[in-house]
């Protein structure tokens, strides 16, 4: 790139420089009120990419922004360093995960420090520092103290190549999100925290929330959670008299019941299997449909499976013998995981009716009269109640399920329920890189937590990640064999490790006070700071991050360690950073830099053909069907082929559209790439990655710097008083000025809209560079520290270099935010619309502030109404000042 006069890499060196020297972010203005503004802390990956970068620029933006307003303003980061990646790479190259791990924080840490980001480095901790998970583990036990933690045999998700148990997150498409290997499903003995018994108290706390958190979050959370009122029935088998509870939101359809079906994994399948003629093939089909997808088994897309037991359920309403199968749609994650089977009122159990041949026995009249034997589909719609019993002939289905509840409670047929889909939380891990669980098994004793003088259990060194499967810290005798606390004889620890959303669900507190070894943390250093006023992350996390961190901390307030019950105030969630990414038939994902263009004659495209082609599809200005309509085809330079495929999705290294943020910044410099992302769109929606983009905001920026840079010579001396008395250019400036200082603080407290932000300031930019060479010395001054500090929290190096060079001694971020001069924003001359019977028949430009009384006459006066009022006679006047003036004319 040619030399330019803006200096990027001096002067953003200068300023990390000054601010870490001046401890800008070191939050000790304890004479201002406190603001706590958090980023989702990062995985340490080693790589932080554009996406990061939009997440922390955010947060930046936001910690200068309230530094201005007068807020003493907590900012800190830290490290989710547990995980399950660090381990295999131990496993591929024999590097300890505590080293690799903290390889790929230094290496982030210095990516952090390149972009400008303000942090109090101070605070800094890593979640597999001994110190932190000492913590972990202190509070797993007092859970476990409080009834909060369980250990029961579940069914998980097991991963065979990682060795371990994944969470429904972790799998996609029945597939390990990391390995891509074929995810089963597995009992085995595990430990959980109680999470389901806060499923009412996490729906309730919404009510504080809204309006403060996304309502997509409070949506899906309430999805996740999945409160449901009904009835819970007991079916019996009929061959064994075991039964089979059921839950149901539409008990008004069990006298149309036909079938039962229950989860594979439920434990009556092996039970009703031993010894009967189709057992074998009744568990093969079982484990069969076990090990198909587990994020609720893909059922929208999946066919229904099913496999008759050869028992039969008795219906407890009406004596009915119904068979009992295995289908894959039933789940032990919801209810009870057993699911009554009304194929006549619901579309899944008529599909599957359908193609197994069970009967249909229709209970709902629909208003047209007509039955099953004339429908494609179930009917879910209200309707008269047949064919049920004590109930049939009522008018409307729906207002019949109460009394059906409760007539189902007095004959001791079932009672009412409310049901969540929200399950205990799995904290089990069959991993070595994570927080050891603080429990040790003696043949004598049973299960014995370790004694808090003990903690932390720490994770040992002496381990071989690259022999042998499985979980490395069963292999390790020096961290199993440990003495019973309570009776000395040898016992065995835990080895399982706790899921790392542990960590991640209060190391938002722990910043509050993250030396303190003798404690988790004062109590009055979290009063100050706590709960985080402004939360900053991916709305990715709704159903894992921020649901098992809320739970986490209404646990707390229950110990009594925290006097509230919500972590996060405000929420803010970034939307996506996206990217063009091209997918060859033959070669998978593939960059970019791989593609190439072919002519609609066939022949090579040349390079500059070639790039504008693809600059077209970078820009969505062509889609795959313009791009074939137009002839062009786009070739994968790997194997030749031209079966390429492309689409806009969120950028990452697994589709190759990855953008190096370190690339970015060595090209433009950090404030560029932030004014890019910012300018863009709004920050909640989706960003589109593209060169054209980053190199307009290159331009943009170094024509503010040759703007500021030409008017040094021109500005008054700093504290130079605005003269009384100025010309209507001046007076313009002034005006868009201030207007400029109202209309971004709203953007900015209005949604953090900075995109809307910048635009208002380019406008004024644009009316100064007309007006410049007009401009009073004292109004321009006015008008360039106005625009840097009104930029400041965007672009901050640039913001404090122009700051110095305009004869400041101390740094931009030690000023305040602009007040606006209100008088001097009002308009001197506004455009009334008038009104003859509704419609606007004139405009008139008038001065601002004219009365009511003055507005009418010159309504009035106006040739265009005085032509339209000509012969007609004006029934009544109606102005309102600032606004319109309304005449009604009488009609005839």
């Amino acid at each position: 790139m040619a030399e330019v006069e803006y200096n990027f890499e001096k002067i953003e060196e200068k300023w990390r420089k000054r601010w870490e020297k001046d401890g800008l972010f070191a939050n000790r203005r304890d004479d201002r009120p406190p603001y706590y503004v958090l980023n989702m802390y990062p995985y340490p990956s080693g790589v932080l990419h554009i996406g990061h970068f939009l997440n922390y620029t955010l947060g930046d933006v936001m910690v200068r922004y309230k530094i201005l307003r007068g807020f003493n303003v907590l900012s800190p980061m830290g490290w989710d360093s547990f995980g399950l990646p660090a381990e295999n790479a131990a496993i591929r190259t024999g590097i300890h995960p505590h080293e690799f791990t903290e390889n790929n924080i230094a290496r982030c840490r210095r990516q952090m420090l390149r972009a400008g980001w303000g942090y109090d480095w101070n605070r800094e901790f890593a979640t597999s520092h001994a110190d932190y998970y000492k913590w972990t583990q202190w509070f797993f036990l007092k859970f476990r103290e409080k009834g909060l933690v369980v250990k029961k045999t579940a069914p998980v998700n097991w991963c065979g190549s990682c060795q371990t148990v994944l969470a429904n997150e972790q799998v996609k498409e029945g597939e390990c999100e990391r390995c891509g290997s074929r995810v089963e499903q597995k009992d085995m003995n595990q430990w959980f925290y109680r999470m389901s018994a806060y499923a009412e108290r996490l729906l309730a706390g919404h009510e504080a929330l809204r309006g403060k958190w996304p309502d997509a979050v409070l949506a899906m959370q309430e999805e996740w959670i999945g409160r449901s009122e009904g009835a819970e029935v007991e079916f019996r088998v009929k061959e064994t008299g075991d039964p089979v509870p059921v839950f149901t939101t539409r008990p008004d359809t069990l006298w149309g019941v036909t079938f039962m079906s229950v989860a594979p994994e439920h434990p009556l399948v092996e039970k009703l299997a031993a010894g009967a003629p189709r057992g074998r093939e009744v568990l093969e089909a079982a484990r069969r449909m076990r090990a198909i997808g587990t994020s609720a088994r893909e059922l929208a897309a999946q066919e229904k499976e099913g496999i008759f037991t050869g028992c039969h359920v008795v219906n407890p309403v009406n004596g009915a013998e119904i068979p009992l199968w295995v289908a894959n749609f039933a789940l032990m994650s919801y209810g009870t995981g057993a699911v009554m089977g009304v194929p006549a009122h619901d579309q899944r159990d008529w599909e599957f009716a359908k193609k197994y041949g069970i009967p249909v026995v229709q209970v709902v009249l629909p208003p047209d009269g007509s039955g099953p034997g004339t429908w494609e589909k179930a009917y879910v719609g209200a309707g008269e109640v047949v064919n049920s019993g004590p109930f049939t002939g009522e008018p409307d289905n729906f207002k019949a399920m109460p009394g059906v509840i409760d007539w189902l409670e007095k004959e001791g047929r079932g009672r009412r329920k409310v049901n969540y889909r929200l399950r205990d939380w799995l904290l089990s891990r069959q991993r070595y890189w994570g927080a050891p669980i603080p429990v040790i098994y003696c043949d004598s004793c049973g299960i014995v937590p370790v004694p808090e003088k003990d903690l932390p259990v720490l994770l040992p060194t002496d381990i071989d990640f690259t022999h042998g499967r499985g979980n490395p810290l069963a292999r390790s005798k020096s961290f199993v064999n440990a003495p019973c606390p309570k009776c000395g004889r040898t016992g065995r620890r835990e080895t399982d490790t706790m899921d790392t959303f542990v960590d991640s669900s209060w190391y938002q507190i722990r910043f509050a006070d993250p030396a303190n070894g003798r404690a988790c943390w004062d109590a009055a250093k979290v009063a100050k700071w706590l709960p985080v006023d402004q939360y900053i992350g991916g709305i990715e996390h709704a159903t894992m991050h921020l649901i098992y961190a809320r739970f986490f901390t209404m646990a707390l307030h229950d110990l009594g360690l925290v006097d509230f019950d919500e972590p996060f105030t405000r929420l803010f969630c970034q939307g996506m950073v996206c990217k063009v990414a091209y997918r060859c038939e033959t070669c998978k994902w593939i960059p970019a830099e791989a593609v190439a263009v072919r002519r609609p004659d066939g022949s090579d495209a040349s390079e500059e053909e070639a790039a504008a082609v693809l600059k077209r599809v970078e820009n969505q200005g062509l889609d795959e069907a313009g791009l074939a309509a137009a002839g062009w085809k786009l070739v994968c330079a790997g194997c030749g082929g031209d079966r390429l495929h492309f689409e806009m999705t969120k950028i990452g290294k697994s589709k190759l559209n990855a953008v190096d943020s370190d690339a970015m910044i060595e090209r433009f410099g950090a404030d560029t790439v932030r004014l890019y992302m910012l300018s863009d769109s709004p920050p909640d929606r989706m960003q589109i990655w593209t060169e054209d983009g980053i190199n307009g905001a290159w331009r943009t920026i170094n024509r503010l710097w040759r703007l500021v840079m030409d008017s040094l010579e021109r500005i008054s001396s700093p504290g130079t008083p605005i003269p009384a008395e100025l010309d209507a250019p001046n007076r313009a400036l002034r005006r868009k000025t201030h207007q400029c200082v109202l209309k971004v603080t709203e953007s900015i407290e209005g949604g953090y809209q900075f995109n809307t932000a910048i635009a208002r300031t380019n406008e004024l930019l644009n009316l100064l560079r007309s007006l410049r060479d007009q401009a009073h010395p004292a109004i321009l001054r006015e008008t360039l520290e106005i625009v840097v500090l009104s930029l400041s929290p965007i672009i901050p190096h640039f913001a404090d270099e122009c700051w110095s060079r305009m004869g400041h001694d101390r740094s931009v971020f030690s000023e305040s935010w602009p007040e606006p001069d209100r008088e001097a924003a009002r308009e001197e001359e506004i455009e009334i619309p008038v009104r003859i019977n509704g419609k606007v028949r004139a405009r008139l430009t008038v001065p601002a502030g004219l009365s009511g009384g003055e507005l009418e006459k010159l309504a009035l006066a106006d040739g265009n109404v005085q032509a339209r009022l000509e012969g007609k006679v004006v029934a009544r006047v109606v102005t309102v000042p600032g606004r319109l003036v309304n005449i009604a004319v009488k009609q005839g």
